[in-house]
C-alpha cells in the first residue's frame, strides 16, 4: 500500500497554506504523538487546527524493511506480506489484463442465434448482426471498426490471428515478462502455503493417532484388569469352597485329605507377598544351579512355596525352597529319568522313563537325614517277580495288573527307614511321560501308547484307553496323521527340529500332555492328533486335526483348549465348535506351555520365553537375566513363574 501524503487542505472549495511554510512543517515532522487526540491552536490566528491540517507521516519504508518472524510449521520460507499479496484478488489482475491486450476483434459467428434456431425460435438477425462473441469488457478493439448501416449488412470476413491486427511495444512485452514472473512467484507462494497447510494437518492427524492409540492402551489395560478381576473371583471361590469343606463334620469329608485339587485350572492370581510387587517385570530374579543336565520336568506348589524339578541325567528329582532359593532334599525311587511332576500342596507325583508313577509326601523330605547319600528306598515292586510265602506257609506269586504290588503296606512301600515316597504305582511297560491329577483321580499317558486311569485311594489301575485302537476308529473323519507318523506298534521317535542353539533330539515321548476336568480328558500324542476322551466310557468322542507334528503340551479351560506341538506353532482351539480359534507360528519347535485368559507363555526352542498377549495379540520375550541356551519347561501363577532349560539352570520370574 502506497501511504497517502496530505501536503494541503482545501475549506470551503478555496486551497490554502498550512499554518506557517510546508517547507517548515516538512523539517518539523509534527505527528499525533506529539500533537496528542485533543484540538490544539497552534497560534496562527483563532482558527483551530485538525488532523487533516497535518502532514501525516508514515515509516512505510522502514515497515517494509523490517524483519518479520514467521510462523513454525506453515510456510517457513514465505513472508506474512509476501503471502498475502499473492492470496488477494488483485494477484490475479496482471493476467486479466494480459488477456484483454491479446484479445481481437472476433468474427460476428452468430453463436447465439445458431442456438436459438436450433431450439425453433424465432431470432431478429438484425438485432443481433452487429454483436461480437465476447463481450465489451473482455475484448479490446484494436484498429477501425466496419461502418454499420440500417440497411447494410457488415461484409463477412475469416477469423483473424490472435496477433492480427497489434502491435504490441517492447516496453509492453517487458512489462508482461515481469507480469509473468510475478505470477509465477504467486503461484510457488500459494503452493507453498498449501503445502505448510497439508504438514500442519497431517501432523495433527499423527498426533490424533498416537492419542488414539494411547487411548487404545488404556482400553486394553482397563480389559485386562477387568479379566484380572474375573480371575481373582474366581480364586476366592475355590478358597471359599475349600474353607467350607474343611468346615464340614469329618464324616462328610473325602477320605483322602492328602491329595488337593489341582490349581492347572485355576484361574485366580495367587496371593502373593508385597515383595513380589517390587520386582521389576519380565526379569529373572533367581537362579537355581545343581543339575547336571537339560531340565526336563518341574513343577511347584505356590509362589514362594515348594519347587520339584528333574533333569535328564539325575535319577533324583531335587526339592527346593523358593523361599530361601535352597535345595532341602531329593525324591529317590526312580531308576531312569524323571520325565513328568505334578506338585499340588504337600503332594508330589513323579513318573518316569522306567515306567513306574509315584507319590510322594513333600513335608517329610526333610526327614530323610540322608537324602544325599546312596541309600535307596526300598520297595516291593522291586522284588514283584521273587515268590512271597503266605499265612499257611505256601508260595504265591505277587500280582501286576496295573496296580500296587499286592502284600505292599498301605504306606505304599516298605523302607529302612519311612521317607517321603508314600506310594508307587505301576502298570506301564514303557516311559511314563504325561500325567495329571485332581482330587483322588490320576491319569497318566506313556511311550506304550496308552493312557490310564487310576485311583490314587487304592493305587488300582481303573482304565486303560489305547490310542492305537482310537487311531484305527476315528470317531469322525480327518486329515489323517502327519507325515512319517509312526502309529503303529513299536519304538516311537522323531528328530526334533533344531533348537536356537543348533541342538537337537529324538523325541520319543508318544503322549505328550494330558489333562481332564470332571469326565472330559484331554491328550495330545505323537501322531499330531488332540483327543477327547470321555473317561466313564474311555472311549474318544472327538479328534481335533491340524498339527503336522507330534503334540508336546496342552492346556484347556471352559471354551479353548491351547496346545503346542514340535511343528513351531501353538494351536487354540475353540471347543464349541472343534475348530482353530487362533494360530501362533515360532521358529523352532513347542516343548511347553501354559496360558490364562490374558496371556499364552510358550517354551519355543529359544533362550528366551514368548509371551502371547490375548487382549492386545502383542507378541514378546522374556530374556532378561534369563537362560543361556533354550528353555525346555516352565511353569507360572499369576506373575510368578519357574522354568527350566537346556542350560541345566532353572530360573524365578516376576511376570
Amino acid at each position: 500500500m502506497t501511504p497517502r501524503m496530505v501536503n494541503a487542505a482545501t475549506i470551503s472549495g478555496k486551497p490554502r497554506q498550512v499554518a506557517g511554510s510546508s517547507s517548515s512543517l516538512s523539517r518539523s515532522r509534527v505527528d499525533f504523538a506529539t500533537l496528542g487526540r485533543a484540538p490544539m491552536r497552534l497560534g496562527i490566528g483563532t482558527r483551530r487546527i485538525t488532523s487533516r491540517d497535518l502532514q501525516i507521516v508514515e515509516a512505510s519504508e522502514e515497515l517494509l524493511e523490517a524483519e518479520i518472524p514467521e510462523p513454525e510449521g506453515v510456510a517457513q520460507d514465505v513472508s506474512l506480506i509476501r503471502g498475502f499479496n499473492a492470496t488477494i484478488p488483485s494477484a490475479d489482475k496482471g493476467r486479466s489484463r494480459r488477456r484483454q491486450t491479446r484479445n481481437v476483434d472476433a468474427p460476428r459467428m452468430g453463436l447465439k442465434k445458431l442456438g436459438m434456431s436450433a431450439r425453433g425460435l424465432m431470432v431478429d438477425e438484425e438485432e443481433h448482426e452487429g454483436e461480437s462473441v465476447a463481450s465489451e469488457e473482455d475484448v479490446v478493439m484494436v484498429g477501425r471498426p466496419e461502418p454499420r448501416g440500417r440497411n447494410l449488412r457488415p461484409k463477412k470476413k475469416g477469423r483473424q490471428s490472435l496477433s492480427a491486427g497489434k502491435v504490441i511495444g517492447t516496453d509492453e512485452l517487458k512489462r508482461q515478462t515481469h507480469e509473468i514472473k510475478r505470477d509465477k512467484e504467486n503461484l510457488h507462494v500459494r503452493k507453498s502455503l498449501i503445502e505448510g497447510e497439508i504438514k500442519e494437518i497431517s501432523h495433527k492427524i499423527q498426533t490424533l493417532d498416537n492419542l488414539r492409540a494411547k487411548l487404545q492402551e488404556d482400553l486394553l489395560k482397563l480389559q485386562e484388569d477387568e479379566l484380572e478381576l474375573d480371575d481373582e473371583l474366581e480364586g476366592v471361590k475355590e478358597r471359599l469352597d475349600i474353607e467350607e469343606s474343611r468346615s464340614r463334620p469329618p464324616k462328610a469329608r473325602t477320605q483322602q485329605p492328602h491329595v488337593a485339587q489341582s490349581s492347572r485350572r485355576r484361574k485366580g492370581p495367587a496371593f502373593l507377598p508385597s515383595e513380589h510387587d517390587e520386582l521389576p517385570p519380565g526379569v529373572a530374579f533367581m537362579s537355581l544351579t545343581g543339575h547336571n543336565g537339560p531340565i526336563t520336568a518341574l513343577d511347584f506348589s505356590e509362589p514362594y512355596g515348594t519347587l520339584v524339578t528333574a533333569s535328564q541325567e539325575e535319577f533324583a528329582p531335587k526339592v527346593w525352597d523358593l523361599l530361601s532359593g535352597e535345595e532341602i532334599g531329593r525324591l529317590k525311587g526312580h531308576r531312569s529319568t524323571v520325565k513328568c511332576i505334578q506338585v499340588e500342596d504337600h503332594v508330589c507325583l513323579t513318573g518316569g522313563e522306567d515306567g513306574s508313577v509315584r507319590l510322594w509326601d513333600l513335608r517329610r523330605v526333610d526327614e530323610d537325614e540322608d537324602w544325599d547319600k546312596e541309600s535307596e528306598i526300598v520297595s516291593l515292586s522291586e522284588i514283584a517277580e521273587e515268590e512271597e510265602v503266605d499265612e499257611f506257609g505256601g508260595r504265591t506269586k505277587a500280582k501286576t495288573n496295573g496296580s500296587i504290588r499286592q502284600g505292599e503296606s498301605e504306606a505304599g512301600s516298605v523302607s529302612e527307614k519311612e521317607g517321603p515316597c508314600v506310594r508307587v504305582l505301576e502298570g506301564h511297560s514303557k516311559a511314563v511321560t504325561a500325567l495329571y491329577f485332581e482330587d483322588d483321580c490320576l491319569v497318566t499317558g506313556a511311550s506304550d501308547k496308552t493312557m490310564r486311569q487310576w485311583d490314587l485311594t487304592t493305587g488300582q489301575c481303573v482304565m486303560t484307553m489305547d490310542i492305537l485302537w482310537a487311531i484305527s476308529h476315528p470317531p469322525t473323519a480327518g486329515p489323517g496323521l502327519f507325515p512319517g507318523a509312526a502309529a503303529a506298534a513299536g519304538t516311537f521317535a522323531v528328530p526334533t527340529p533344531p533348537y536356537a542353539d543348533g541342538t537337537w533330539d529324538m523325541y520319543q515321548d508318544f503322549v505328550g500332555a494330558v489333562q481332564f476336568w470332571g469326565y472330559a480328558l484331554m491328550s495330545g500324542s505323537g501322531d499330531g492328533a488332540v483327543r477327547m476322551w470321555d473317561m466313564r466310557t474311555g472311549q474318544p468322542h472327538r479328534t481335533l486335526f491340524g498339527h503336522t507334528g507330534p503334540v508336546t503340551s496342552l492346556q484347556f479351560d471352559e471354551l479353548h483348549a491351547v496346545t503346542g506341538s514340535l511343528d513351531k506353532s501353538i494351536r487354540i482351539w475353540d471347543l464349541r465348535t472343534g475348530g482353530i480359534f487362533e494360530t501362533l507360528k515360532y521358529d523352532h519347535a513347542v516343548t511347553g506351555l501354559q496360558f490364562d485368559t490374558r496371556k499364552v507363555v510358550a517354551a519355543a526352542g529359544e533362550n528366551g520365553l514368548k509371551v502371547y498377549n490375548r487382549t492386545s495379540m502383542q507378541h514378546s520375550t522374556l530374556i532378561t537375566n534369563g537362560h543361556t541356551r533354550p528353555v525346555q519347561k516352565l511353569r507360572y501363577m499369576d506373575k510368578y513363574m519357574v522354568s527350566g532349560g537346556r542350560d541345566s539352570i532353572v530360573k524365578v520370574w516376576a511376570l
